[in-house]
């Protein structure tokens, strides 16, 4: 048996075992969700905040897959071979919209499938500067208010889906909701507790235009813009740090998805305190954190805020309480 004999039954053997290791690895991408249906519709969720409230409004009568995990950058995400075998069996789509996840909606529109929902584009949205335009800022879902509209809208997709259970997932989004306008209710609480001339957001990156907004903050200034694709130049970073010195804010945020270097940077140059925690802008937080949800996410944010700035936080069950008595 010759050396190149070998040589050809070794490499096809490769082949054949590499083959068989791509498509094991697509199915455990897909949760194993394909090899054993449950006759239940199949719905995509891009990003974590969507799939968060779909599982809430859905319960277990659809069978729900997201693409982004937790801390995941929705701006510069590349999408991987799983993820179109995943929008390829999805009887419903829902993605952000207003170019968040740009890589997944080029995906999206190249299926052509018929059942895709952009959630945030329920929502008139904030605007901003790039490149001498106006485009739509598309962190929507920084107002609790928004998201109310938002998931109200996966409430109904989900009910043209699956007409039959329709009563459930009326149910499901009513008791969520509620709870969405009690946060937002608090968290417009927890910002009164900061004085006023010290109620100034500096972040990373221009995440936070709808939260400020909606709570009586100003967006002092953000070191890139929406996209986080922009790279800031030395130029950027040192009108920063002027601009807070003369700002005076107490503190300024990172955030989890994007590295803190240089917001580090700005920081130690403006002389000012960085947030020992990290502000959650575009995901929630890993299962298990105390940001694993969205009400969650809008907690942890708002601590964080309040306590670096100068307020008086008060836990959001605790506040529940009070409200009661």
């Amino acid at each position: 048996m010759t050396t190149s004999f070998l040589k050809r039954q070794f490499d096809s053997w490769a082949w054949a075992i590499g083959g068989l290791f791509l498509g094991l690895s697509l199915v455990g991408c897909t949760g194993g969700q394909d090899t054993e249906p449950s006759g239940k519709p199949k719905v995509v969720a891009t990003n974590t905040i969507l799939q968060d409230w779909t599982a809430e409004v859905a319960g277990d009568e659809v069978e729900l897959v997201g693409i982004l995990q937790p801390g995941a950058d929705p701006h510069v995400y590349e999408p991987v071979p799983a993820d179109n075998l995943r929008i390829e069996q999805a009887d419903l789509i829902f993605y952000n919209g207003y170019n968040l996840e740009p890589g997944l909606i080029k995906l999206i529109e190249s299926t052509q499938k018929s059942k895709v929902f952009a959630v945030g584009e329920v929502v008139t949205p904030l605007d901003f500067d790039y490149e001498g335009k106006r485009e739509p800022d598309p962190h929507v879902w920084g107002d609790a208010k928004n998201a109310i509209k938002m998931v109200n809208a996966i409430r109904d997709q989900l009910i043209e889906l699956s007409p039959e259970d329709k009563e459930e997932f009326t149910q499901n989004a009513a008791e969520f909701t509620k709870e969405l306008a009690a946060v937002d209710q608090w968290i417009g609480q927890q910002m009164q507790t900061i004085p006023s001339q010290q109620r100034q957001l500096v972040t990373t990156h221009d995440a936070f235009q709808y939260y400020a907004k909606a709570y009586g903050l100003t967006v002092a200034g953000t070191l890139i813009g929406m996209s986080t694709e922009e790279q800031p130049s030395a130029q950027t970073v040192k009108r920063l740090s002027d601009d807070i010195e003369k700002a005076k804010v107490p503190a300024i945020f990172a955030e989890t998805t994007i590295n803190p270097a240089l917001i580090k940077t700005v920081a130690a140059e403006a002389k000012v305190k960085l947030a020992e925690q990290e502000l959650y802008s575009d995901s929630i937080g890993a299962s298990g954190t105390e940001a694993d949800t969205y009400i969650k996410m809008l907690q942890v944010n708002t601590r964080t805020i309040v306590e670096a700035l100068g307020g008086n936080y008060t836990e959001f069950q605790a506040a529940l309480s009070e409200e009661k008595k």
